[in-house]
Formats: C-alpha cells, sequence, structure tokens
C-alpha cells in the first residue's frame, strides 16, 4: 500500500512541473500570482476536507505549524520564481540535489545509517539524473539558482517535518492556511507586475488543488514507510516522470538518453528501495514544532 502512495505521489509532483512549465514559460501567468493561487487554491480543498475527515489530533495543538508552512511557502515561491531564468533540466538537478542533500544529510546528522545497497542505489540515480540533464546547459542564472536551491531546502524541511505527522489532512490544510498570509505579501510587493491569462489561472488552480494540495497529503500518509534516505532517493524518479508527461502531454521528442538516464535512475531508486533488513530513522520525531 505504501508503494502505491508513494508512486502516486511522485505523479503528483510531476505534474506540479508540467504544469508550471505549461503556465510560464508562454508567460500565461507571472510566477508570484501563480504561486498564490497555487497556495489558495489548496487551502479552498483541503480545508473542507479536512473538516469531513476524522483524524486523530493533539489535545491543545492546531493542525499544521507556522515551520511547516513556511517551509512550504518557501519551496512553492522560490520554484516558481527560478523558473523564470532557469532551464528545465538545470532546474531540475539544482531541485532534487538540494532536496537529496537536505533530507540525507538530516537523516545523517540525526543519526540514521543508510545501508550499503541504499548508497549504491542513490550514486547511480543521481548518476543517471546527471546524464540526462547535463548536456547542452550553460552555467545557471545565479540567482535563479539560487531560487531553486532554497526550494529544495524547502521541500526537504517540509517532507522530514511531515514524517511526525498523524494527521496528514488536517496537517496538509493548516500548513496551507498559514502560507496565505505570506503569499499576500508576496502579492503586495509585486503588484505592478501582477498579471493571468485564464488558461495560466486554470493551470495554476489544478496545480494547487490537486497535485500539491491533494498530492501532499499522500505524500505525508506514504512518509510514514520511509526513512529519511529512502524518502529523499525516490524522488530522483520525478525528473524521469516529469520528463515522460513532457512527451505525452507537450509533445516533446523522446530520445536513447532519455531512455538510458531513466533506466539508471529507475534502476538507483528500486535498488535503494528494496534494500531490506530494519534501518534506524530517528528522523521520525525529528523537527517538530
Amino acid at each position: 500500500m505504501n508503494a502505491v502512495l508513494t508512486i502516486v505521489t511522485l505523479v503528483a509532483f510531476a505534474a506540479n512541473s508540467l504544469l508550471c512549465r505549461m503556465a510560464l514559460a508562454p508567460d500565461l501567468i507571472d510566477p508570484v500570482a501563480f504561486t498564490a493561487i497555487r497556495l489558495g487554491s489548496g487551502v479552498a480543498v483541503l480545508v473542507p476536507l479536512s473538516s469531513l475527515i476524522s483524524e486523530p489530533r493533539p489535545r491543545g495543538r492546531s493542525a499544521g505549524s507556522w515551520k511547516s508552512s513556511f517551509a512550504l511557502f518557501l519551496y512553492a515561491m522560490a520554484f516558481s520564481l527560478a523558473y523564470v531564468s532557469l532551464e528545465t533540466g538545470m532546474g531540475a538537478l539544482i531541485l532534487f540535489g538540494s532536496v537529496q542533500a537536505t533530507m540525507i544529510g538530516v537523516g545523517l546528522w540525526r543519526g540514521e545509517r543508510p545501508r550499503l545497497r541504499e548508497w549504491v542505489g542513490l550514486i547511480t540515480a543521481i548518476a543517471g539524473l546527471v546524464y540526462l540533464v547535463l548536456p547542452g546547459i550553460a552555467a545557471p542564472d545565479p540567482i535563479g539558482a539560487l531560487l531553486m536551491l532554497a526550494s529544495g531546502v524547502g521541500w526537504g524541511v517540509y517532507s522530514l517535518r511531515g514524517k511526525a505527522s498523524a494527521a496528514p489532512v488536517a496537517a496538509t490544510a493548516g500548513n496551507f492556511a498559514r502560507t496565505l498570509p505570506l503569499a499576500t505579501i508576496g502579492l503586495v510587493i509585486a503588484w505592478g507586475s501582477l498579471h493571468a491569462t485564464p488558461r495560466g489561472a486554470v493551470l495554476a488552480v489544478v496545480s494547487g488543488a490537486v497535485t500539491s494540495g491533494l498530492g501532499y497529503v499522500i505524500w505525508y500518509l506514504a512518509l510514514r514507510g520511509l526513512t529519511a534516505t529512502r524518502a529523499a532517493i525516490v524522488q530522483l524518479a520525478v525528473p524521469v516522470i516529469a520528463a515522460a508527461g513532457g512527451i505525452l502531454v507537450l509533445a516533446e521528442e523522446p530520445t536513447a538518453r532519455l531512455a538510458i538516464a531513466s533506466m539508471l535512475i529507475l534502476g538507483g531508486v528500486g535498488g535503494a528501495v528494496a534494500a531490506r533488513g530494519r534501518v534506524v530513522d530517528p528522523c521520525d520525531d525529528s523537527l517538530k514544532r
């Protein structure tokens, strides 16, 4: 069951990349408006949903937290802003590289000891990712690179904090709701450059309500069965899924390079996840409120 949840989540993450590219590349909407609509749509779906689902909630504590919400906002806003100046391949490399460094680094700091097979799988998957995005990419825009780096750190922290959640729907709803003041501040700052076409707004709504809001609830559920290292490694499959989506949805040309890189990435992820035995994961209770 956990494998199914993880796969569904990875598809949702890849869909987010596609939706963002479809909206921002042709300038159908600006990145700040896209992010605000994305987060607001998530709230519109998650808050009513959380009131309908019964989950165990600690007494005296509200769902979600400001720390998780800030990490979520940092990821979403920096992600949109970065893709204005970064190529898709370079952006993916920086994003998932920083997610890896954040989640695995915190896991090691907290005492997690990945097995040799996990390390081999990680190295193989990263080699495939580099092979996929390296050809033809020049030095990235420094501001865009820093923004994507920040986005990856934000997502890594948000994922680690989600491992301790006993009420994923309520926690995700609360986290999304707390991002609205931050999104409002962003709108005020960027007021003079805001613009959105109907198609751009629709893409942002789908990204927020479905692939982000509901996708993150499923991710919180999947995280319960993943160590910090494995949670970081499996996300390396997202660029492959996004590339496949680009071929099917955006009519991008498939290449032999994509096929080889996909086999390396998916093979490495599969080998790491298939590693047997009990792995101590002190991160289950790390980064709490």
